[in-house]
């Protein structure tokens, strides 16, 4: 039997394994799967005869090198940052490798001996990045087939929450790492492109420069700038587009409301709190506001930021108890970003019985025959469960498919790569639609730049 080896058994791994395990007896699969916690391995393996469970410590350099060289093909759905140990034994036992990380430098050194070995490393195989390269490549691609010039460029992604589980003002919860919500969008600026104009958001200011977009049967939703839009021309071959914005998608209201806590200084994680392990809610609340003793720390806040008791904002912020005196930190020498996602952790974790919800978005502008045309794409994917989400589908699908693709010699392109070719993104995307991610496309009128706060 042919030999998959995954490193890594995260929750985002769950329809990964499921689904190269339900290919193993016509694909002649043995799927291993290594975790440093064995319970994660056996619950992804669920005793499938085709499936093997090894407890694994990736800095354990004799055990991880012997199954990397005992395997076909290898995932690695470890942090990126302990990607270079694998990497490294893939080079050396002549092994390709997919991730659903970006591509570091580190990695990308590793090309020509990637290349000289005939090796697929395909990287930025899941959903953002993944899912996100291929869909809009296919119709760049397509755009400049036709003989077309790209001169807008759009993208949006979020993890969201389904409308069936939307139980809170905040219309959110935590479908991934919260951490990465927490202090998303620090040590850098926002960079992107309008109207041949370069534009930079900074960090106190990107929760209020929203752009607006409409999702049929799923309603408004707003976007924030991502870090570096800019990257993307040279890796989509849009060097001499006009506008070039990325983003992340939220429900309207949200970042409005987030940006109460970027002000206050809830979300930094650069510094520990004294004391922190005892402070209640409400005296975490208080140490970013004026010392006024006759005060209460409700009218602080809502006087150092001018928000009014009848506000929407105000009802999100009494929902989440950071007023309570008697709630408790608990948290030792922890900074602010830190206590902050411990109090949206109470409100914002998914119930058993809730699912989550992927949203991806697309404008495509162009020029055709003289003619400024634009297209419009989106997908949208419903988790089934807590264990199959639609996190986990919209990663752990890509990078299950083009793992077999690679492994049937049907994606052979050698290189450390990323998903933006014909021969990756054309069958892959097929496959997804059976799984149902898929895109719907439609041709709109033209609109050019979006006049929403940018």
């Amino acid at each position: 039997m042919r030999k998959i080896l995954i490193i890594g058994a995260g929750r985002s791994a769950s329809s990964l394994v499921k689904f190269l395990l339900d290919s193993s007896d016509k694909e002649n699969l043995k799927v291993i799967i290594a975790d440093i916690s064995i319970e994660n391995a056996n619950k992804l393996a669920q005793n499938h005869p085709n499936s093997k469970v090894l407890k694994l410590d990736i800095f354990n350099e004799v055990d991880r090198k012997r199954e990397i060289k005992s395997a076909d093909i290898v995932i690695s759905m470890l942090p990126a940052r302990f990607h270079m140990e694998v990497a490294k034994d893939c080079v050396e036992f002549e092994k390709s490798l997919v991730t659903a990380s970006y591509i570091s430098e580190e990695l990308k050194a590793l090309n020509d001996e990637v290349v000289g070995k005939g090796l697929v490393f395909m990287n930025e195989i899941g959903l953002d990045p993944g899912v996100d390269h291929m869909s809009a490549m296919q119709i760049i691609d397509r755009i400049k087939d036709q003989g077309g010039k790209m001169i807008m460029f759009e993208s949006f992604t979020g993890g969201l929450v389904a409308p069936e589980s939307d139980t809170n003002l905040w219309h959110y919860k935590f479908t991934w790492n919260p951490r990465n919500v927490v202090v998303a969008g620090q040590g850098g600026v926002a960079k992107f492109i309008q109207e041949g104009k370069y534009k930079y958001i900074p960090y106190n200011k990107l929760f209020r420069r929203t752009e607006f977009l409409e999702v049929e049967n799923y309603g408004r939703f707003e976007a924030l700038a991502n870090r570096d839009s800019l990257k993307y021309r040279e890796i989509y071959g849009l060097e001499d587009i006009k506008t070039l914005y990325r983003g992340t998608i939220r429900r309207v209201g949200f970042s409005r409301a987030w940006n109460i806590f970027v002000q206050l200084g809830m979300t930094d994680d650069s510094y520990i709190m004294e004391g922190s392990k005892n402070l209640s809610y409400r005296e975490f609340t208080n140490s970013f506001l004026p010392y006024k003793p006759t005060d209460s720390v409700e009218l602080k806040l809502r006087h150092c930021l001018k928000i009014d008791q009848d506000d929407i904002i105000w009802d999100k912020l009494l929902e989440l108890d950071i007023f309570n005196p008697k709630k408790i930190v608990g948290l030792k020498d922890a900074t602010p970003a830190q206590i902050l996602q411990k109090i949206l952790m109470e409100s914002w974790t998914l119930e058993k019985e809730d699912k989550d919800m992927i949203v991806m978005y697309h404008k495509f502008g162009f020029e055709l025959n003289g003619e400024k045309k634009q297209i419009e794409s989106n997908m949208v994917v419903i988790g089934d469960d807590q264990t199959y989400t639609a996190m986990a589908k919209t990663v752990g699908l890509p990078v299950a498919i083009a793992t077999l693709k690679i492994l049937n010699g049907e994606i052979k392109t050698p290189g450390v790569q990323l998903p933006i070719s014909k021969e990756v993104y054309e069958p892959i995307l097929k496959e997804l639609q059976s799984h149902g991610i898929n895109f719907i496309e439609k041709e709109v009128e033209y609109l050019g730049y979006n006049p929403f706060n940018l």
